[in-house]
């Protein structure tokens, strides 16, 4: 018994840390694997959860956390919309435990929308958020986390904070600790 669940811990931690490190060691749906990284006897999946516009706004609205767009909509398919339909709830949390956190007013101006970058932890599949620039943000990312090169910096928890030339591109794998 004690072997087979130190097998499983085993396994469960080599999960989160190449997550954490974005190997893409499991996928956003759940049933694929890489199986460079996955052995082909123990495939692992990992289950997404994810919210409706609705739901992620109601969220974010109850933590303070505010949102804009230079379109001032919502529509996924609009690259000038900022859209949260089919974002992850570990990346509302994310956002929420950063707010609470930081103590910093944040405000997101990148969601789900088509017009970012693609791969598996990307905006449209509900692993990032832009948050607007601000010196309390800037300070806090800068001052607790830790730089990891190329103007990013890593979360105790492992989510990358990537510092762009007007906004805060942040990749939630987790929920921060919530």
């Amino acid at each position: 018994m004690r072997i087979a669940l130190l097998r499983l811990a085993t396994v469960a931690a080599s999960a989160v840390a190449a997550l954490a490190l974005g190997t893409g060691f499991a996928s956003a749906t759940g049933g694929e694997h890489d199986p460079v990284s996955t052995p082909a006897d123990a495939p692992i999946s990992i289950q997404v959860t994810k919210l409706s516009q609705s739901d992620a706004a109601a969220r974010f609205r109850s933590s303070g956390i505010t949102w804009s767009s230079s379109g001032g909509c919502t529509n996924r398919q609009n690259s000038t919309c900022t859209s949260f339909e089919q974002i992850n709830l570990t990346t509302v949390q994310g956002g929420q435990t950063f707010k609470s956190a930081s103590g910093c007013a944040v405000n997101i101006t990148g969601g789900t929308e088509v017009g970012h970058a693609s791969g598996t932890y990307s905006h449209y599949n509900g692993y990032k958020i832009d948050i607007s620039l601000s010196s309390c943000v800037t300070g806090y990312i800068q001052r607790n986390f830790t730089a990891i090169g190329g103007n990013q910096w890593r979360s105790g928890s492992g989510n990358i904070y990537y510092l762009e030339s007007n906004h805060w591109d942040i990749t939630y794998y987790n929920c921060g600790g919530c």
